[in-house]
């Protein structure tokens, strides 16, 4: 059980005990094996749950700020949510996208890799041409975001109403002394009881249907917003020198980008553009999922 020597030959590989279950499964080589056929799935999750923890305070921002009927600033209202809840007003509601995050983004990516394979297999597209590089990649984020959004629109509904429970309750002149939990929004939601209390016309959805309320909304928002960023990324990409296989190749002259941070780039200029393009949708559905109004 001693710690491996200077000389040993993994040398730069995680030492684990011989006590630990799976140090055979990780030594054997299965692990790099497994780790290198689906980068794509274990960088997304990994990278959805810390970005998702991270930005979290900010998406709840977002979401108030969206929904407020008042003029207010940023680090006015951030200044209100610490003094009225504290730290834990910024993560109201996390759990339910830190824990579904992780099966919404490895399937995401699945379908999308999986549609491109298909694009650029069978059906013969280019992998060499700008415009099909660039079309394969919204087709398959189209149909990742129009297929996911059918099973995140539940969370994402709990998860706002979770966010702006102190705000609808202050617009009323309602002090929450104890916040309601996660499950007890869900319940409120079904019984058709929550839109009562936030404002509504008394006729809110009832039943498990309530929970897809604003569906229409989130699958447009979802399908053209993941479309639009596979197509910007996939192109970039394309642009910066991406080979056919997939593999990073020489960049080109006019973009002297080191090659690893060139997926960071492309993902964040990709990232940016496409969510100000779709953004007037994302204003408009925290407001239609917590006020709901006859048509």
């Amino acid at each position: 059980m001693d710690r491996p020597n200077d000389d040993h030959k993994d040398k730069g590989r995680i030492w684990l005990s011989d006590l630990n279950p799976f140090r055979s499964y990780v030594e054997s080589g299965r692990f790099d094996d497994y780790l290198r056929s689906h980068k794509a799935v274990v960088s997304a999750t990994t990278a959805s749950l810390l970005s998702t923890f991270a930005g979290y305070p900010l998406d709840s921002l977002k979401s108030r700020l969206q929904a407020s009927r008042t003029s207010i600033t940023v680090p006015r209202l951030a200044a209100n949510i610490l003094r009225e809840e504290g730290i834990a007003g910024f993560y109201r509601g996390i759990w339910i996208p830190l824990v579904t995050i992780s099966a919404v983004r490895a399937v995401s990516f699945t379908i999308y890799n999986e549609t491109k394979d298909k694009l650029h297999g069978p059906y013969g597209w280019s992998r060499e041409r700008l415009l099909s590089v660039g079309a394969s990649g919204a087709v398959g984020g189209a149909l990742a975001g129009c297929l996911i959004s059918i099973g995140s629109v539940p969370f994402e509904l709990v998860k706002v109403r979770r966010q702006l429970e102190y705000s609808i309750a202050a617009a009323k002149g309602i002090q929450i002394v104890k916040p309601p939990s996660t499950w007890s929004a869900i319940k409120d939601i079904v019984r058709g009881a929550n839109g009562d209390k936030m404002g509504g016309t008394g006729n809110s959805p009832k039943g498990i249907t309530a929970l897809w309320t604003g569906m229409r909304l989130h699958w447009l928002r979802d399908t053209s917003g993941t479309a639009l960023y596979f197509f910007e990324y996939d192109s970039m990409r394309y642009l910066l020198g991406r080979l056919p296989n997939g593999e990073q190749g020489p960049t080109p002259y006019w973009a002297p980008i080191h090659a690893s941070i060139i997926p960071f780039v492309c993902g964040s200029l990709a990232g940016v553009s496409s969510w100000a393009i779709i953004y007037p949708l994302d204003v408009y559905v925290p407001p239609r999922n917590c006020f709901y109004h006859d048509p």
